[in-house]
């Protein structure tokens, strides 16, 4: 019989931390490849951003459940083993080179051959059978988004999920108290280096299938080193035979185009890349291309209706204009169709220079001109850096479906548009759809829009047409286009008398004017209540009932909670917390220094950073055995509950005064937050795997599903919900409270002196 206490290895335990660590790499880059998948199969809403992450964590956390129910019998507190047992470990010793690693090695290899070709399979799957269990063209309502993503998501979750807690098994083995811990660590570790690798390196160059090949690649070679270690032939044969095929599949078979086809199916694709902000699509519907950017359409051309009302409603209120500021749209022809007004310059600014690209190459003729000057930037970021004066500006943006476009409809960026406007400028935007009737859903919309504007502007003025234009001015603004049209001798389409005389009929004004007069939020950056309205709007819509299956979640979340110790619900509690203030914190720093993707990018990886340190802190502890000093370990735990809701707490009255401050001491705050949250939350976590009884399998699946189904409830709620319902400062003291409580159950838990 093999000495159950025997450690596992160096070696073992150096290649077992490093298949971690690959699994890390991986999660993070199929995570982002299938989130950005979901989002261009399922109308690329927040809301859809929120449940596919929410799933997501909340899969994985299932799996690190199954891998319970998967690794062998926890000796942790056991003295003896059975004789089966017993020769399965000795076995499994002298193969590794001495030592008790009893758990399911086989598990560990086929899971990483899994997590090598399934991110590929989910990603056909999303792709293919999206039109095969919806009606094509139609809009999933939330249900089906909810299952759907539940089912594309499942495989890759539960392997990954099983994997964790099979690691956290066999490292254990010799009463290894810090195996949690190292195992968390190397996870994050792997994060960081998958999240860089994905958004920093491959990202600009592959699609997503090609993408997803190279963490393919090293998990099949960790999966070939454990099987040549452990000495399984058949499956390392096996590795190698997955491995040729997905060699010949990156020669032979372009599956990305194959299906992108089907995804657009009887439309030629006729552009397709990948760019940081989203999966770009280029469809030619006989002869008109529509763009297409997670799988929301973003513009199409030629389409005469909705450029010349983006125009020319705004142009006609200036016709004199000598410089025009246009945000998005430009390669649609707007900006082509501004220069009929004899402007000296239309500087036309796209936040995505694949688009910029896609646009010279398609419709060369509409950004031919010298007298358009094409920035690539974020145009929020534009508007609040530039010293220039313009006297129109033409914001043509799809509605605020998402946090990221609320930035261009707050009374904060209408603000910064006024500081740039000349005297008596005119900015100018579209919202919503008006086909002869206001629904309450619109009416909000369109009031909360309507008192924004009034914030910065004192003259506001609607025009029905097929979609709501809103002009806004400090000069005069006229409802008579025909006649100024007529003045300037321009020949128009769409936008001519006739046209206008029925859009503009009493009745339809009218319909407008009511709807502004009824209460509704002003949008702020911190309180987008007008992205909340939009969301509202979106799922009236849809006649299905929400209200079962969120009761059915709510039911299983309060027993889950009132099952859980004291110490994961700690761990819960941190979950929530870092999800939800990692979003605020994005979100306070797109709205004070503009969607700048590196940046942006390097918020999460300074966060992924400040779980590792947190992590490594919390193993260099337990390695010098100590956990917290004379405290019991599970006041310890509690102490740094209190420390993330204190962080929580001080954002609200931190994060408004950002603006008044140089960015770089700005942006440099908001990353030591993030930094603090993270490290705090990764301190906590090992050291809850250290004191949580029970064997490794048991406390880590325990506390992985705690971590995960916390993160994943804070992912739904705050970004889909809370933050457009209540703003960041009640969300701020919602993570604070909640943290509290669990603290003090935490604290109390410890047992007496």
């Amino acid at each position: 019989m093999t000495d159950q206490s025997a450690p596992v290895p160096d070696q073992t335990r150096r290649l077992l931390l490093l298949a971690v660590g690959t699994l890390g790499v991986s999660a993070v880059m199929t995570q982002l490849a299938l989130m950005r998948e979901l989002l261009a199969a399922f109308s690329g809403n927040e809301l859809v951003f929120g449940i596919s992450l929410g799933s997501w964590l909340l899969l994985t956390a299932a799996g690190t459940w199954l891998g319970r129910i998967l690794a062998p019998t926890d000796h942790r507190n056991e003295t003896s083993t059975t004789a089966k047992t017993a020769v399965r470990d000795a076995t499994l010793s002298s193969r590794a080179g001495g030592g008790d690693v009893s758990a399911p090695i086989d598990f560990l290899v086929v899971g990483l051959i899994c997590i090598a070709v399934l991110p590929l399979m989910q990603v056909v799957a999303v792709r293919v059978l999206r039109d095969v269990v919806f009606v094509r063209g139609a809009t999933a309502g939330v249900t089906g988004t909810v299952l759907a993503s539940m089912a594309a998501l499942l495989p890759f979750c539960l392997v990954a999920g099983a994997f964790l807690t099979l690691a956290c098994a066999v490292l254990a083995r010799g009463a290894d108290s810090t195996a949690i811990g190292r195992v968390y660590l190397a996870d994050s570790l792997g994060s960081i280096g998958g999240g860089i690798l994905f958004s920093f390196v491959l990202l600009p160059w592959f699609d997503h299938f090609a993408l997803l090949c190279f963490p393919a690649a090293l998990s099949l070679l960790l999966a070939a080193v454990l099987a040549w270690h452990f000495h399984r032939w058949l499956l390392l044969a096996s590795t190698l035979t997955v491995a040729a095929g997905l060699g010949t599949h990156v020669a032979l078979i372009n599956a990305d185009a194959i299906t992108t086809a089907v995804q657009h199916w009887g439309e030629p694709i006729v552009f397709r890349a990948n760019s940081p902000y989203g999966r770009l699509v280029v469809a030619d519907d006989s002869g008109q291309l529509t763009f297409f950017e997670n799988g929301v359409p973003l513009l199409s051309a030629p389409n005469i209706d909705q450029l010349e009302e983006t125009v020319h409603y705004a142009m006609s209120q200036r016709p004199d204009a000598h410089k025009v500021l246009l945000i998005s749209g430009g390669v649609s022809g707007t900006a082509r169709e501004i220069l009929r007004y004899g402007v000296n310059e239309v500087v036309y600014v796209e936040i995505d220079p694949m688009i910029i690209a896609a646009g010279r190459q398609l419709l060369p003729l509409n950004l031919a001109s010298p007298q358009i000057r094409v920035i690539t930037t974020d145009g929020r970021r534009f508007v609040q850096q530039t010293g220039e004066r313009f006297d129109v500006v033409i914001i043509d943006l799809p509605d605020p479906s998402t946090a990221q476009l609320n930035r261009y409809y707050t009374a904060g960026f209408y603000a910064e548009v006024r500081r740039i406007l000349s005297l008596g400028g005119v900015v100018s935007f579209a919202l919503g759809r008006y086909e002869n009737y206001v629904s309450p859903e619109l009416a909000q919309l369109l009031a909360s829009a309507h008192r924004t504007l009034r914030q910065s502007f004192a003259n506001v003025r609607m025009i029905p047409g097929g979609r709501v234009y809103f002009l806004a001015s400090d000069g005069p603004l006229t409802l008579d286009i025909a006649a100024r049209l007529e003045q300037r001798g321009l020949s128009t389409k769409l936008v001519n008398r006739h046209y206008l005389d029925a859009t503009l009929a009493p009745d339809r004004r009218a319909d407008l004017d009511r709807a502004v007069t009824q209460p509704a939020k002003i949008n702020t950056d911190f309180a987008p209540a007008l992205y909340y309205y939009h969301l509202r709007h979106w799922l009236s819509q849809f006649t299905e009932r929400t209200s079962l299956l969120g009761g059915i979640l709510l039911v299983l979340l309060t027993a889950y909670l009132y099952r859980l110790r004291a110490v994961p619900r700690a761990v819960f509690a941190a979950g929530f917390a870092a999800m939800a203030i990692e979003i605020v914190l994005l979100l306070a720093f797109q709205a004070l220094y503009g969607s700048l993707y590196q940046q942006v990018g390097l918020v999460v990886t300074v966060f992924m950073a400040g779980l590792a340190v947190g992590a490594w802190r919390a193993n260099r502890n337990r390695s010098g055995g100590r956990v917290a000093g004379p405290l019991p370990p599970c006041r310890f735990v509690a102490i740094l509950s209190v420390a993330i809701a204190g962080l929580a707490a001080l954002l609200p009255f931190i994060l408004p005064h950002l603006g008044r401050v140089s960015a770089p001491v700005g942006q440099g705050v908001i990353l030591l937050c993030t930094f603090l949250l993270a490290a705090l939350a990764g301190w906590q976590f090992p050291l809850a795997g250290a004191i949580e009884p029970g064997g490794a399998a048991t406390a880590a699946a325990r506390l992985y599903t705690a971590d995960l189904a916390g993160a994943s409830l804070g992912a739904l709620l705050v970004s889909a919900l809370l933050i457009p319902l209540v703003g960041v400062t009640a969300v701020c003291l919602l993570t604070a409270g909640l943290n509290l409580a669990a603290a003090a159950l935490a604290w109390r838990s410890a047992p007496p002196a």
